[in-house]
């Protein structure tokens, strides 16, 4: 049967939509800065940089924004490093690889002195000794995210809201405590989205929201900008002896007093198959803390962030290990977990796990409790041991009968420990043998 000729008009036109959709985000480049110290999360980063993190037994940091970006079907992707980078890049060889497709690529970026003899001196000054990426692929707009947070985001509605405005520049935007105000960079907006005021990390008189006096209006480091206003931008600051080279501090400062910067709220964003009380999730792990507590998000009866969502696959490099297995079922001998993560390679032989996450490759012996933890990996705790309120990094060996988490003064003395009171092992110790 022949189509009338207003739906053969529909279906032309949708064709037509399709069609400029994707030719436009082809024209988008991504850059992550995935070069941070991260040294607020020592002694997690003595060995590593902070987006090489593990993290919620199957990943690493870094992976919440390379998913982002992949599930948004933007395949144009830098990952800028720095300190401590192998770990990281080792992480991205095993996994984060694309090939055998026209223009899409994850390639990772080692920091060259590309423009002197120094590393990279800000976020601004990243993208900057990267310019000749820039005008070698010739993009329409440049997002430059950090890769360092753990959230969910569709990136295309960023753009799509950045082109509806017209703007030079749109950054990302969350409420945060006003307590918390001091880590952030603090916006004002006006009603129509354009950024009408900027404070880069303000220790005092941060700006609250209207009608909202105990949070802020904070940048969440994500931006999309007109790549003509970040080269021009970037080529002038970098002229300026007395800038530090950031964008908190020195880019948006001086660009959105022209009327062309706006800032997209990310409560809006929304993704197949989440549910409201997933919506607006980010956190940023940069402290022992932080990381702590997003990690125990995780294993919530609802969870705020939802592993578990089909439509939204969140990829990682799995080794070729067998599933978990929990063995022994005897009097005062079980091998359980509770309210608890518990990942590939584990062995849990009649000891009890709960509130925990457990990565690749735990083995813990008979008669130990474990509550309240995240232990990394390749980590073996040995039997009668009673471990609380720790992060244990990974290749760490725990001799029989150690207890972790119940004298303060005593962990004090051996442990490193958070302000809330975590204990964290670093990488490779042997605890409990001396």
């Amino acid at each position: 049967m022949a189509l009338s000729a207003i739906a053969y008009y529909l279906l032309h036109n949708q064709k037509l939509k399709l069609t400029r959709n994707k030719k436009s985000m082809s024209g988008v480049l991504s850059m992550i800065l995935a070069g941070g110290e991260g040294t607020r999360l020592a002694p997690l980063t003595s060995y590593r940089a902070k987006p090489a993190v593990p993290f919620g037994g199957n990943y690493r940091i870094i992976d919440f924004v390379l998913n982002n970006f992949v599930n948004s079907d933007l395949l144009q992707i830098f990952v800028l490093t720095q300190f401590k980078s192998h770990s990281l890049l080792k992480h991205m060889s095993r996994r984060w690889t694309v090939s055998g497709l026209t223009n899409r690529f994850i390639d990772p970026i080692p920091a060259q002195m590309q423009t002197g003899r120094h590393w990279y001196q800000g976020t601004a000054d990243a993208i900057y000794q990267n310019l000749h990426v820039i005008r070698g692929m010739d993009p329409e707009e440049v997002c430059v995210f950090g890769g360092d947070h753990i959230y969910k985001m569709d990136v295309r509605q960023m753009l799509n809201f950045h082109r509806d405005n017209k703007a030079v520049l749109t950054v990302a935007a969350i409420p945060v405590p006003v307590e918390d105000a001091h880590h952030f960079g603090v916006i004002e907006v006006d009603k129509t989205g354009k950024m009408i005021g900027f404070q880069e990390k303000p220790k005092k008189g941060a700006k609250t929201i209207p009608g909202r006096p105990t949070h802020v209006l904070a940048s969440m480091g994500n931006y999309v900008f007109d790549s003509k206003t970040l080269v021009e931008s970037l080529e002038e600051d970098a002229q300026l002896v007395d800038s530090l080279h950031d964008f908190g501090h020195d880019i948006i400062p001086k660009l959105f007093p022209g009327g062309d910067v706006y800032v997209y709220d990310f409560s809006t964003n929304s993704i197949r198959g989440e549910s409201e009380t997933t919506r607006g999730y980010w956190r940023d792990v940069g402290t022992l803390d932080s990381y702590f507590q997003a990690n125990m998000d995780l294993i919530d009866i609802t969870p705020p962030f939802d592993l578990y969502n089909k439509h939204w696959p969140l990829r990682s490099h799995h080794p070729a290990i067998p599933p978990a297995k929990f063995v022994h079922d005897s009097k005062n001998r079980v091998g359980h977990a509770v309210s608890s993560m518990v990942s590939g390679g584990c062995i849990i032989s009649g000891s009890v796990i709960h509130e925990s996450v457990l990565g690749y490759n735990v083995h813990v012996h008979s008669h130990t409790y474990v509550e309240k933890s995240v232990i990394m990996g390749n980590t073996d705790i040995g039997r009668g041991c009673r471990i609380r309120n720790a992060i244990i990094d990974k290749n760490v060996v725990i001799a029989p009968g150690t207890v972790i988490g119940e004298d303060i003064a005593e962990d004090k003395r051996r442990f490193h420990m958070s302000p809330d009171g975590v204990i964290v092992i670093p990488k490779g110790a042997r605890v409990g043998f001396e």
